[in-house]
């Protein structure tokens, strides 16, 4: 069996993770948490791991939504759930070519580096195979929670499943098995290379919710891939590109 590896910080998506999900939300009224997850980050918190959010935000990109929206909505949900140590989120489209978007791993670097954190010591907690591939990248963990809107194929990739946020919480509370080779080395050219630069222009908030410094102008970078695992289907009504039904992008 495995050793287990003690984690130091957990990074949570948001929609579909820590809330129900709502596509493109704007409305902080509409922020519903998931079923146990104020007693998941209770218990997180009781045991001095640090909580943070990094979250997709593509419908800034798109026109859908304000950074103003996306910083009201994070604002409840750090009401309802905080306090995050840190959050981070990444306001771009899937060809805007940035470093910070999942499945690329830059806002998970950029938030471990602000809670003085190495990757390697946190967990990812999402909903999608965006989540766990951006934490692979990383050199972090992940723990993929499956909802109706999860592909089986990513389900079936997944190194760490749990049925829901407590069951994946009490996982990492309980020694998350360390499965990742002792003898592969790091995936450096992701974790050098895709970082954010650190004068905060890549795609990434202040640890606070609220702050003007939430949602800063974001510098470019590689392309994002083009198997892309969040990328979103067209809609056929409008000609405009939008989400796979209750999928974010």
């Amino acid at each position: 069996m495995n050793p287990t590896h003690q984690v130091r910080a957990v990074l949570f998506d948001r929609d579909g993770t820590l809330v129900h999900d709502v596509p493109y939300n704007a409305d902080p009224e509409r922020v519903r948490p998931v079923e146990g997850a104020r007693e998941a980050l209770d218990a997180l918190r009781a045991r001095g791991v640090r909580t943070g959010v990094v979250t997709n935000q593509s419908g800034v990109a798109r026109g859908l939504l304000t950074d103003a929206d996306v910083r009201r909505v994070n604002h409840r949900v750090d009401e309802l759930l905080g306090p995050f140590d840190v959050w981070a989120v990444c306001p771009h489209g899937p060809d805007d070519g940035c470093h910070c978007r999942k499945p690329r791993p830059g806002m998970i670097l950029w938030a471990a580096g602000r809670i003085c954190t190495d990757p390697a010591d946190c967990v990812v907690i999402g909903d999608i195979g965006a989540d766990l591939e951006a934490a692979r990248r990383a050199g972090a963990h992940g723990i993929l929670v499956p909802t109706p809107q999860t592909r089986p194929e990513e389900t079936a990739a997944a190194a760490h499943v749990a049925p829901d946020l407590a069951t994946a919480v009490r996982a990492v509370l309980d020694g998350l098995p360390d499965d990742r080779d002792p003898g592969a080395p790091p995936p450096p050219a992701d974790r050098a290379g895709e970082a954010p630069p650190r004068d905060g222009r890549a795609g990434v908030s202040a640890s606070r919710p609220g702050t003007p410094e939430d949602v800063p102008p974001w510098g470019g970078g590689a392309g994002v891939p083009a198997s892309d695992v969040g990328r979103p289907a067209a809609d056929p009504a409008s000609g405009v590109e939008g989400p796979v039904p209750g999928r974010r992008a």
